[in-house]
C-alpha cells in the first residue's frame, strides 16, 4: 500500500466522528476493502509497537482512534465532570434488556424489570443508544427497539455477536438452591 493511502487512511480516521467501515475508506481511498483492512490492523499493530497514547480500534463494524486504556486516568482529568452522563442503574438494566432481547418492546421490558419504563426507555433513545426497528405484526402494533450502532462503539465490540453470554450470569442449580434454603421462613 502506497504512504499516501496509508496517510490518507490515518487523515480520514482522524476527523471521523463514528467508527468507519472498511468498505467504506475502500471507496473514497479506490482500494479494495481486503487491502484497507489488511493495512489498518498492521497501523494498528504498529501504533501498539510503538507505545502510542493511541489505538486504531475495530468497533461497531468499523474502525476508529481512540485513547490507549491504560492513560484512562488522565484522559479523566482531562475531561470536565459535567461532560460525561453516566447511565442509571435503571437504564443499564433496561439497556441489557434491549440488547439480549431485542427486537423488544417497551412493555415486554416493563414485564422483565417489573417497572414502568417508559421514562427510562426514552432517555436512551434520547442518548442514541437504542432506537425503534419496527413493529410488532400483533394487536396494536407495539413499537419494537433495538441497540444502534452507538452502543456497540461504547461498548468497544464491533458486534452483538460480542456481548458476553447470558449463561456467564445465571447461577448454577445449586447456587438457586442455596439461595431458596435462605429464603424460606423457619418452620416450627
Amino acid at each position: 500500500m502506497t504512504d499516501e493511502v496509508r496517510r490518507a487512511l490515518e487523515a480520514v480516521l482522524m476527523v471521523a466522528e463514528e467508527p468507519v467501515p472498511p468498505q467504506l475508506l475502500g471507496q473514497l481511498l479506490e482500494v479494495g476493502p481486503d487491502a484497507v483492512e489488511a493495512e489498518l490492523v498492521a497501523l494498528r499493530d504498529r501504533y501498539e509497537a510503538e507505545g502510542r497514547g493511541f489505538q486504531l480500534v475495530r468497533v461497531a463494524g468499523g474502525w476508529r482512534f481512540a485513547s490507549h486504556p491504560d492513560l484512562a486516568a488522565y484522559v479523566e482529568r482531562f475531561v470536565l465532570e459535567g461532560q460525561s452522563a453516566r447511565l442509571s442503574a435503571a437504564a443499564l438494566e433496561t439497556l441489557a434488556i434491549v440488547a439480549y432481547k431485542q427486537p423488544v418492546s417497551r412493555a415486554q421490558v416493563a414485564a422483565i424489570r417489573g417497572v414502568n419504563v417508559d421514562g427510562v426507555m426514552r432517555t436512551l433513545v434520547h442518548r442514541g443508544y437504542i432506537a425503534e426497528v419496527g413493529r410488532d405484526p400483533g394487536p396494536g402494533q407495539a413499537v419494537l427497539f433495538g441497540t444502534t450502532p452507538l452502543f456497540c462503539e461504547k461498548l468497544g465490540i464491533d458486534s452483538l455477536d460480542d456481548l458476553p453470554p447470558l449463561g456467564d450470569f445465571v447461577p448454577g442449580a445449586d447456587v438457586v438452591e442455596a439461595l431458596e434454603q435462605g429464603l424460606r421462613a423457619p418452620t416450627e
